[in-house]
Formats: C-alpha cells, sequence, structure tokens
C-alpha cells in the first residue's frame, strides 16, 4: 500500500492520470474481476505495489486480459518466482524497482553470488548483497565499540552506526542525520527474457534499465 501511495503521489506530479485503485487478497486465486476493471478503464499502465505471492497470478491474470499494457511494480516484482511462477511470456516486460544499487554484474558480487548459490542452492538478487552488507555494518560497529573500551549498549552500538564509513561492494556505507543511507538509490529493471540462461537467473532474465531520478 505504501509503494502504491508512492506511486500515485509521483504519478500526478508527472502528469500522469490514475484512473483506479484497488487492493487483492494474497490468499485469493482469482483476480480476475480486478484487472478486467482495469481493462474496462481503458487504461495503458498498471502498477502493482505488493509481494511476488500475489504477483506471480497478478503477472499471469493481467498476461491473459490485459497484454498489451504497461506493467510494473516495486521490489516484489524482483524476485525469481515472478519468472518462474508468472512464467513467460506472461513476465516479460514487466517492470520491476529495487532500492539498492544493481551490483549482480559487478566482478566482486559476481564471485560472492558464486558462494551464495553453492550454500543456498538459488540466486541472490541484489538485496542479498545489501543485506549482506549490512551484516557487515553492524559487525563494523561493534568492532569498534569493543575496540574503545565501551560496554555493548544498545546505545553505543547505535551511536557506532550513526559513525559508519565502512566500504562495502555497494560502495562506501554511511549515514545521514536522520539515520538514512547517504547514498540512495532506486534502480529500474524490465523482464527481458533470454534463453540462454536459466529462467529463475535474475542476472540475465532482469535487464538493467539505470537509476531512478531522484526527483
Amino acid at each position: 500500500m505504501g509503494l502504491a501511495d508512492a506511486f500515485q503521489a509521483q504519478a500526478k506530479k508527472k502528469g500522469i492520470t490514475v484512473l483506479g485503485r484497488d487492493r487483492i487478497d494474497p490468499k485469493q486465486a482469482d483476480y480476475t474481476s480486478v484487472i478486467t476493471k482495469i481493462k474496462s478503464l481503458g487504461a495503458l499502465s498498471l502498477y502493482y505495489g505488493g509481494d511476488a505471492q500475489a504477483g506471480i497470478k497478478v503477472v499471469k491474470q493481467a498476461y491473459d486480459i490485459v497484454p498489451g499494457i504497461i506493467k510494473g511494480g516495486g521490489d516484489g516484482m524482483f524476485e525469481p518466482e515472478i519468472l518462474t511462477g508468472g512464467g513467460f511470456p506472461a513476465a516479460e516486460g514487466w517492470y520491476a524497482t529495487l532500492a539498492a544499487p544493481h551490483l549482480l554484474d559487478q566482478p566482486d558480487a559476481v564471485a560472492w553470488m558464486k558462494r551464495y548459490v553453492a550454500k543456498y542452492g538459488k540466486q541472490a538478487n541484489d538485496y542479498g548483497i545489501t543485506c549482506y552488507d549490512a551484516v557487515l555494518v553492524i559487525g563494523d560497529a561493534i568492532g569498534r565499540v569493543v575496540k574503545a573500551k565501551k560496554s555493548l549498549s544498545r546505545a553505543n552500538i547505535r551511536d557506532a552506526i550513526e559513525a559508519t564509513n565502512l566500504p562495502t561492494m555497494q560502495g562506501t556505507i554511511s549515514f545521514d542525520k536522520n539515520g538514512d543511507l547517504a547514498s540512495r538509490v532506486v534502480s529500474v529493471f524490465q523482464v527481458k527474457y533470454d534463453s540462454a540462461f536459466p529462467a529463475d537467473d535474475m542476472a540475465h532474465q532482469f535487464r538493467y534499465i539505470g537509476v531512478a531520478p531522484e526527483a
């Protein structure tokens, strides 16, 4: 809902007319009534702000009912399940955004990805790397608290994290006065099927479009 709210607000700023809003239950199997309503409104695009559990069904049923419109979503659509569960050609052309830099094709990340697949038996997305880096941030902060011979209290660890300046695979991590990442990146992808790679290969089935403008 938060993603859909943010999308709607930004769409209006860009002069896009939002024809309607609806909610779906991830536990339901049939969304045809909602998607048929989208068709009846003559919409040129569809934005889905949910997760992959319902997203798989949205992908399939939207392809059957409104195959020709532009379709996009947030990070819930940037998952291997969308590729395998939604399937092709239904998933083809979907856009997805991710609140992280795109790193999967970087040299350091390629080696990391191989270790990840070997350990977990599946592909990681870019959030896997940001989560990995987040643990490094915590470890670095705890290490600095210990080195300073301070107690491992919540306040001391919080202050140490706030003062982070740590090189990672996604670049140097630091935080602003509000506790948010100093570097804010939203990456944009589009599903483009490549038969040379497995259907769930995140690095090759999601084509990187670029970084979304902040404004």
